[in-house]
């Protein structure tokens, strides 16, 4: 089966709401905190090496990052800015969360969110913050426990168990998850799986 993100290619950056493309068709978000994996996991889930950059800076990610999935022309995933990195400013920090908040309250083709956690420090502050945007506005959201390849399966599988126990204490079952790992592969169907359900492709 062929996997139509594999034609992810960038399309823009936007810095504030004016830049945003028109809010037109089906876009999946992808947020994580600095240095989960989401660029890495990005590039895996696009079979891509380099569509998202890989930065060995957290915080890297400044804009949304919009990336368009020709023939489709109303079919994007957007990478959000990699939060929880301290060496942030404070105003640009309070930017950004302006800004990321009032995207999720207010996009119609907002269909998804993909949170990527470190499968070893998962479900920190950010990562709940993010997931309760989601949740908040009826969003589906997806997390993503990247890094499974530096632990044992056992350890993963508890892991993960425990994860989605306390997800759905706090969320009632509208928040999926699973183990990923950019490097190995593990969990790559299946994530563009729920992707390509949210984008109907």
């Amino acid at each position: 089966m062929s996997n139509p993100l594999e034609r992810a290619q960038y399309l823009l950056a936007a810095h504030n709401q004016r830049q945003l493309p028109a809010d037109v068709g089906y876009e999946v978000a992808f947020a994580g905190r600095s240095n989960a994996g989401k660029s890495t996991a990005l590039n895996a889930i696009c079979r891509q090496n380099a569509l998202a950059r890989v930065s060995k800076t957290p915080g890297r990610t400044q804009q949304l990052v919009f990336f368009g999935l020709p023939p489709h022309t109303d079919r994007f995933l957007v990478d959000l800015p990699g939060y929880g990195y301290a060496k942030v400013p404070k105003d640009l920090q309070a930017h950004w969360q302006a800004f990321i908040q009032d995207y999720f309250n207010t996009r119609e083709a907002l269909k998804g969110l993909v949170v990527v956690m470190d499968i070893r420090h998962p479900l920190k502050e950010y990562d709940l913050q993010m997931l309760g945007y989601a949740v908040e506005n009826g969003l589906p959201a997806h997390a993503l426990l990247t890094k499974a390849d530096k632990l044992g399966r056992n350890a993963a599988n508890q892991t993960l168990f425990a994860v989605r126990k306390e997800l759905n204490a706090l969320y009632a079952d509208s928040v999926s998850v699973q183990v990923f790992s950019g490097e190995s592969k593990v969990g790559v169907d299946e994530a563009v799986g729920v992707i390509r359900s949210w984008l109907e492709i």
